[in-house]
């Protein structure tokens, strides 16, 4: 039976593990769990804002419990893997309880034959949920009427909602959170007009869109950005293509926030020209002025558009599941990091 090192605090575990797949853990693995003497503690110098953070494990207890592991289940909290924890051979399998795994291992160890998985495309799901509620709530103009009505007013003549059925819909990269929407918004049979310099022809038509320039994505009356945190997207909607936008033009952003030219959308917004649903931000987390926390074409939200109660209890069991087949006959399941994708991966 092979061993696996469960990285993750108590309290993470909790969260992405459901009973399913604690079961399938104790069935087909013999399992090293970390517990609460591992947890990292708080330095006192540190703020209180900082000291309120989700606990995380402690460094100093991660070669003691990867000892003899063959798999590695890993999550938020879990710290950064060195390469040197396969300096002797080291485990086959990292499957990872959370999204992208750039900032918890070492590339290197993916030319030595290991699998990391990630459960990134299931998160993408929530994320995809995300934005299309983003896109509806405010195409409706939702909290402009909750705002009137909590102020005592009744029906607005001063502006009307918007139907998503049929618009055409701008999405900046083909990621699976893009991938996500894109399955989300077949009913709703949009012109989805798709920016991403990977995106093949053949690949465009499977997905059911049609490939498009930056400029003509950027300019559809709604849009939604899906690009990967890497040099080639930072500041790629520039305040040329924010101006572009049409009047009234729905920007939803969950991916991140350099991406876009903040001071430029919220430059819009505030003119009432646009409105736009920001979950990610540039600096995380943002301080805004009291017009932008006041204003009601801008829906703000705290990095929380994969985070939802069943998505993350599936987080592990999705990981696992791969990582046992591949375990079992080598077969790459929808969760494997490709090697060859690492460069332009989230």
């Amino acid at each position: 039976m092979p061993k696996l090192a469960a990285l993750i605090t108590p309290e993470r575990a909790a969260d992405v593990i459901d009973p399913e797949t604690r079961h399938l853990l104790e069935t087909h693995f013999e399992v090293v769990w970390a517990t609460a003497e591992h947890v990292a503690q708080p330095r006192s110098a540190e703020p209180a804002a900082a000291v309120a953070r989700p606990a995380a494990l402690d460094p100093a207890a991660v070669p003691a419990l990867v000892a003899g592991a063959d798999v590695l289940l890993t999550s938020w909290g879990t710290p950064r893997l060195g390469s040197e924890l396969w300096a002797g051979g080291g485990p086959k399998v990292v499957a990872h309880a959370a999204g992208t795994v750039k900032n918890l291992i070492d590339p290197s160890i993916l030319g030595q034959g290991v699998a990391v998985f990630s459960a990134g495309s299931r998160i993408a799901w929530s994320v995809g949920e995300y934005c299309l509620a983003a896109m509806l709530t405010l195409a409706r103009r939702l909290p402009r009427f909750d705002a009137a009505v909590r102020a005592g007013g009744w029906k607005q003549s001063a502006f009307r909602g918007h139907e998503l059925a049929g618009a055409k819909v701008g999405i900046i990269g083909a990621s699976s959170t893009a991938r996500a929407l894109i399955t989300l918004l077949e009913p709703f049979n949009c012109d989805l007009a798709v920016y991403d310099p990977y995106l093949t022809t053949d690949r465009a038509t499977q997905l059911g869109v049609r490939k498009a320039s930056l400029e003509e994505a950027a300019s559809s009356p709604f849009l939604t950005i899906h690009v990967p945190n890497v040099p080639e997207t930072k500041g790629m909607i520039t305040r040329r293509l924010i101006e572009n936008l049409p009047d009234g033009a729905v920007v939803v952003n969950s991916s991140r926030g350099p991406a876009i030219d903040q001071q430029a959308l919220l430059d819009h917004a505030l003119d009432g020209r646009i409105y736009a649903a920001l979950d990610v931000y540039d600096p995380e987390p943002p301080i805004f002025n009291p017009s932008t926390l006041k204003a009601t074409n801008l829906l703000l939200t705290p990095h929380v558009a994969g985070d939802t109660e069943e998505g993350h209890l599936a987080l592990a069991g999705y990981v696992l599941q791969d990582a046992l087949r591949w375990l079992g006959d080598g077969t790459r399941g929808p969760s494997f990091v490709d090697p060859s994708t690492w460069s332009i991966a989230a």
